[in-house]
């Protein structure tokens, strides 16, 4: 079954073959032992490409969540009286995997050499099911009652640009005054940021932005802003350094952004993997320190 999931979700035997350390023969035998015991074809395969069957796509639906609960009963039981072993997967924001996670997975695999660490950093919100994801790592309002979350910090955003860019195009006053400056956009395929949700005495506040620079990473952003090319919406941590050297100024003060939360996310299972666990405490604590660093190079602390 780990064959059939592997190889479906790489599209490629020789590829999965590698994920799971076997030879490609092993996998292809293991499939057609598989395919055996259902008594049908999972896929469908040609000189160049593979692809489902009916009966495979129906049995990869099904099977991956009953795989997903084998793996964290094994994986329970191997880690009572061994070193926990398997594959980790975990996502997050680009900015933060680069400065956070990425160190915190690269201790947790050293720490715990028998599991692989599979890190993708994406500003693309991912379906953790969907994907087969273990941990992510969000900056998010979160309503989703079918995941686990674990809160790092309550995280205020701010408005800011270069001094040179307002000097050049002077200070907005009113939310409204946005319509006439450089907005730099934050977009992905899920996430198009068209307008901001700013807050007035505690109410949200959609404001229409445009402007002529746009990315699917914030790091790009803030360097632009860096450079002078217009206003950004950044977490206030994340400008930190820049705001207490006077790099970037704060923008309408008054109208903040709506705060979000830095929480760390996992799916509700009836077992959680004691590796899932384990990892999210190193990344919860990791996280806040991190937060609670940044923030104090502008003396602040972090919001309850």
């Amino acid at each position: 079954m780990r064959a059939f999931v592997m190889s479906v979700e790489s599209q490629s035997f020789s590829e999965a073959a590698r994920r799971l350390r076997l030879s490609a023969n092993v996998v292809s035998h293991r499939i057609q032992t598989l395919e055996k015991h259902l008594g049908c074809r999972l896929f469908n395969r040609t000189t160049r490409r593979m692809s489902l069957t009916e009966q495979g796509r129906v049995y990869y639906e099904n099977i991956t969540e009953a795989l997903r609960l084998i793996e964290a009963a094994e994986s329970n039981i191997s880690e009572l009286g061994a070193l926990p072993r398997g594959a980790l997967r975990v996502t997050a924001p680009l900015h933060l995997g680069r400065v956070l996670v990425a160190e915190v997975a690269s201790q947790y695999q050293q720490a715990h050499p028998e599991i692989d660490v599979r890190l993708r950093l994406s500003e693309h919100t991912l379906d953790l099911v969907a994907e087969s994801i273990d941990v992510a790592l969000r900056l998010a309002a979160f309503e989703d009652s079918s995941m686990i979350m674990r809160k790092v910090a309550h995280v205020e955003r701010l408005l800011c640009a270069a001094p040179a860019y307002l000097e050049r195009a002077g200070l907005p006053k009113r939310p409204q005054d946005l319509l006439s400056h450089e907005c730099l956009l934050l977009r992905s395929a899920n996430m198009r940021e068209l307008r901001w949700t700013l807050t007035d005495q505690g109410k949200d506040l959609p404001v229409p932005v445009t402007g002529h620079l746009e990315a699917d990473d914030g790091d790009v952003l803030t360097a632009w802003a860096l450079q002078g090319r217009g206003i950004v919406v950044k977490p206030r941590f994340e400008v930190a350094q820049a705001l207490a050297s006077g790099r970037l100024v704060p923008v309408l003060e008054a109208f903040p952004p709506a705060p979000v939360t830095l929480g760390v996310l996992y799916p509700a299972r009836q077992l959680v993997p004691l590796k899932v666990k384990a990892f999210a405490d190193m990344l919860v604590d990791r996280g806040r320190r991190y937060i609670v660093r940044e923030l104090a190079k502008i003396g602040e602390q972090p919001a309850p």
